[in-house]
């Protein structure tokens, strides 16, 4: 199986009645001056009754003897048409916590097995357009468990889900995600921020990246 080998054939308007994960509404609003306008904007309908987020992006690093690398993976995203550059992602299942959606789509996507360490506060991808979000959770894998080694990895795709994980080094990221662009790859933006927040200097001893308040 090649990703590359993916393509959209066909767009055409979506009628509402089919429309299962979003809907475009349009809102009347009063802006600073007192007039009255309206906006047009896209709406999720899967975000669990009661919960904040509509899922979760996942900073997993994996503590290699050669140094920490960052979990990626390449998916082919229909709204571009390209193969796409991301972190492990996924939406939030109904009674779910943030920290526990994050735990379980790492192993379901990945194979790997974390644990939480840090979450972000939420975090609107497209403030002007939609109303998803999400909250960025920072995961800390650990090689040496059993089930994290090469031979014991076990991901739970989908039938629908074609993904291939790959990791790089945190020291050369944000030069990975140049080359991956020039190879014609999409870079999610995500991705780019934090490749920018490895490319500062970091502190000798220990890895940590501070979620952006």
């Amino acid at each position: 199986m090649s990703l590359s080998l993916a393509k959209v054939v066909k767009t055409e308007p979506l009628p509402e009645a089919e429309a299962a994960w979003t809907k475009l509404v349009k809102s009347t609003y009063t802006d600073p001056k007192g007039r009255s306008r309206t906006w047009e904007h896209a709406e999720r309908r899967t975000r669990p009754k009661g919960s904040d987020v509509d899922g979760v992006g996942i900073l997993a690093i994996l503590e290699k003897s050669t140094g920490p690398e960052v979990l990626l993976q390449k998916q082919f995203r229909p709204p571009l048409d390209k193969i796409v550059i991301e972190v492990p992602a996924g939406l939030i299942d109904a009674g779910e916590t943030a920290e526990e959606a994050a735990v379980r789509e790492l192993k379901e996507e990945t194979g790997y097995v974390g644990t939480v360490s840090e979450t972000s506060p939420v975090m609107f991808n497209d403030p002007g357009f939609c109303n998803t979000n999400l909250r960025m959770i920072h995961v800390v894998v650990d090689l040496s468990l059993p089930e994290n080694q090469p031979d014991g990895l076990k991901p739970e795709l989908e039938e629908n889900e074609f993904i291939e994980t790959f990791s790089v080094p945190l020291s050369t990221f944000y030069a990975e995600c140049k080359r991956l662009e020039g190879e014609g790859y999409a870079i999610d933006a995500r991705v780019e921020e934090l490749s920018r927040l490895g490319h500062q200097p970091r502190p000798a001893s220990g890895v940590k990246i501070t979620m952006k308040r």
